[in-house]
């Protein structure tokens, strides 16, 4: 009795738990007010494992620690991080700002 006991407590243990499934991020646009009032369109990607944030044109961004938007990029080591330019919607941004996201932003495929 007790070595059926053992089985079978032994037997529920070693069930496996079902996969959980893979939830996808909101589709639509998301506004998101920054710390100074302004408003900024972005899009979520991903799924609960892997996701990001972009800009509605598709620019890669980041929450700071102090709550700004901001944009991502690459350092010396090929690292994605995220820079000290705060994110604005295209068409707030100034031609130096869009210099600099031609020349270091990082892009993902709306």
């Amino acid at each position: 009795m007790v070595a059926l006991m053992a089985t079978l407590v032994l037997g529920a243990g070693a069930q496996e738990a079902p996969q959980k499934q893979r939830v996808p991020a909101y589709r639509g646009i998301i506004e998101r007010v920054q710390p100074n009032g302004d408003t900024l369109r972005t899009y979520l990607r991903g799924d609960e494992r892997k996701h990001w944030m972009m800009t509605e044109d598709g620019w890669l961004i980041q929450e700071s620690k102090r709550g700004w938007l901001k944009y991502m990029k690459t350092n010396r080591k090929g690292e994605v991080v995220l820079s000290c330019r705060k994110a604005h919607n295209a068409e707030k941004r100034s031609k130096c700002e869009n210099r600099w996201l031609e020349k270091h932003g990082m892009k993902k495929n709306l």
